[in-house]
């Protein structure tokens, strides 16, 4: 007597079947259409896990584009003002700072520009020693 899948596959369609509740049509209810729907649903899901990451790091960085526009700096200008302060403080942060708290972050561009201020200092006296 040959041995049958019995058991198990009606536990694997049961699994999948429970998995796809809420599908439309022969999605939900057909077998193979139930397979393929999962598996394209699995592999949407994987992908835009990823993309969401981009999406907010790109809405974070807007945010703060504008927020350092309103106090007279540019985006990039703010960043590397933060980097050279040491300031480790990362754009999702940053860009809550500026929506919640925006006295904590005028003392951040603060720190930003006298960092800037000093860098800017920094090398035009290097330029000024190597014309001379």
């Amino acid at each position: 007597m040959r041995a049958t899948k019995g058991a198990a596959r009606n536990k694997a369609k049961k699994r999948l079947f429970k998995a796809v509740e809420g599908f439309v049509g022969g999605r939900r209810r057909l077998l193979r259409l139930a397979k393929e729907t999962l598996l394209r649903a699995g592999m949407f899901s994987f992908r835009d896990r990823r993309a969401k990451k981009r999406d907010f790091r790109k809405l974070f960085i807007t945010r703060l584009s504008a927020a350092a526009e309103m106090r007279g700096l540019r985006y990039s200008r703010l960043i590397h003002g933060l980097s050279l302060a040491k300031v480790g403080l990362d754009r999702k942060s940053l860009s809550e700072l500026a929506i919640h708290d925006p006295e904590t972050f005028d003392a951040v561009v603060a720190l930003a520009r006298a960092a800037l201020d000093k860098h800017d200092a920094e090398v035009r006296q290097r330029q000024k020693a190597k014309t001379a």
